[in-house]
């Protein structure tokens, strides 16, 4: 897959997600509302139907008490006239109820004026029935009886009640469209919604299968490329490898080689001084036969030398300069193809993985530098360290070489203390060599690790192998060694090791 399509699906996979949850988040709002404007509608159709129900009570409550007043004045009973009373009470109550109801509506406002009018012109002739009947006025409270029966008062009261039930009527199919729209509009905003949601997961479902093959592919695609790399890689460690040990091989034989006729110069430089001996005495036999001088010998520095021509004498003083350097060259030579010699046994040595104490090691390697460590004024403390899994001898000699390093260029103002801290990190084990010596220049971080490259003032010995030493055998473990240093601020030196190593975590070797 390209990365322009894979971008492609990325962009599509994103998409749909986001479509996903807008169209969840659009639902839930929408339903929200509709359900919301549902209860609404439903509540104004309960409303209408209440509104009907006070009407009827109302008019119910007047044709009690009217009746009430009627056997209260037949049979004059004092049951009905608590009945009148009762019902009496309940009228004003019920009105003010049903003005309340329908305080949303002019028209409905307008009707139950006009019927609490008409309902209190009918308590009045009601009330002064009753008035009559308890005085014994049956005549006078029979006629107003008759009166309130031949008044359109209760015809006036039922024509208002009915056009209140048909505007609650009206009012009552509108609320009733309205919320089953509602609910009918909420309804297509769901299945719509859920719809859309599996289209979106069927849309889903198809890319994700789509990426799932084009990954397969790719991890197909990348297994045969891992397959060819690790061969390639074999098959590149193998010539590695092979010339690795053909550099190896050179390199023992050359420095083996060169040792022959290192050796042939050191004899003839030897032969050179014996003849130097008979070639200055026959040159002062001759020198004191013409000169008729008698032949005096001096002592100097346990060597007999004999009396020459100031001439004579300037030769052998520039001929003996001149085997002293070629006796310090050949002397160098020798310690260099020692020390490549050395090199080359190490890269053959086959190394062997064990449970390495390391603060055990370190504390071995400490006390067999104590005379040093004494005579440099100087301390070594080593801190708790983690063990690992290595070559013991390989470590002895990175550490030896450190710790011998530490010592040899300390500063001779300040106390020397060095230390060995250690701690683990992502499966290696990271061990710092600190000291508080010369320092290195931090243009000389790198050059310092080559081979027969030295750093700062020369004045102490050594060939410039050390640290080229301990970096082939850091690597060959398979781990890395830094620096960290300033001039007249000590060094720091870490190294970071694998903490399980084996034969298959070799690092290079050198050669």
């Amino acid at each position: 897959m390209t990365s322009e399509a894979a971008r492609l699906r990325t962009v599509w996979q994103v998409g749909l997600l986001t479509a996903g949850f807008l169209v969840l988040v659009a639902i839930s709002a929408a339903s929200l509302y509709l359900g919301h404007r549902a209860r609404t509608d439903a509540l104004w159709v309960t409303h209408t139907v209440e509104v009907e129900s006070q009407i009827g009570t109302v008019q119910l409550q007047i044709q009690r008490a009217e009746n009430a007043v009627r056997g209260f004045l037949v049979t004059k009973d004092k049951n009905y006239r608590s009945d009148f009373e009762k019902a009496e009470a309940l009228i004003g109550p019920s009105i003010s109820r049903l003005q309340k109801l329908t305080q949303d509506n002019p028209i409905e406002q307008r009707n139950v004026a006009e019927l609490d009018n008409l309902v209190k012109q009918r308590l009045q002739f009601l009330l002064r029935a009753v008035s009559d009947i308890e005085n014994d006025h049956t005549d006078q409270a029979r006629s107003s009886l008759m009166e309130i029966s031949r008044n359109d008062e209760m015809d006036r009261i039922l024509d208002v009640g009915r056009n209140m039930r048909v505007e609650e009527n009206r009012l009552f199919e509108l609320r009733t469209e309205a919320a089953d729209r509602s609910q009918s509009l909420n309804m297509f905003v769901t299945i719509a919604g859920s719809a859309f949601i599996v289209l979106l997961a069927i849309l889903s479902i198809l890319l994700i299968r789509s990426s799932t093959r084009a990954r397969d592919q790719a991890e197909a695609t990348l297994r045969n490329i891992n397959l060819n790399l690790e061969s390639a890689v074999d098959e590149r460690t193998g010539d590695l490898r092979e010339a690795n040990q053909e550099i190896q091989r050179f390199a023992y034989i050359v420095s083996h080689d060169l040792r022959s006729p290192l050796v042939n110069i050191m004899g003839f430089t030897s032969e050179l001084e014996e003849l130097r001996g008979d070639i200055f005495s026959r040159i002062s036999r001759y020198s004191r036969a013409a000169d008729a001088a008698p032949p005096e010998a001096i002592s100097e520095g346990g060597t007999d030398e004999l009396i020459l021509a100031p001439e004579d004498k300037k030769l052998s003083e520039d001929f003996s300069e001149a085997l002293g350097f070629i006796k310090s060259s050949i002397g160098k030579m020798d310690r260099l193809i020692s020390a490549i010699l050395k090199l080359t046994r190490e890269g053959r040595r086959e190394f062997n993985p064990v449970n390495v104490d390391m603060r055990a090691l370190l504390q071995e390697i400490a006390n067999s530098m104590t005379h040093q460590t004494t005579e440099a004024h100087a301390q070594i403390n080593i801190d708790p360290l983690p063990n690992l899994v290595s070559d013991r001898l390989a470590l002895e000699q990175i550490f030896s070489n450190l710790l011998e390093n530490a010592l040899k260029y300390l500063r001779n103002d300040v106390p020397g203390e060095i230390s060995v801290r250690g701690r683990t990190k992502l499966g290696f084990v990271v061990y710092d060599v600190i000291d508080n010596g010369r320092g290195i220049d931090p243009n000389d971080h790198d050059r310092i690790f080559d081979l027969f490259r030295r750093a700062g003032t020369q004045d102490k010995p050594g060939q410039g192998i050390g640290l080229a030493h301990v970096r082939a055998l850091v690597r060959r473990l398979g781990g890395s060694i830094t620096v960290s240093s300033e001039l007249d601020k000590g060094s720091t030196f870490t190294i970071a090791l694998p903490a399980q190593w084996n034969l298959s975590r070799q690092g290079k070797s050198y050669g």
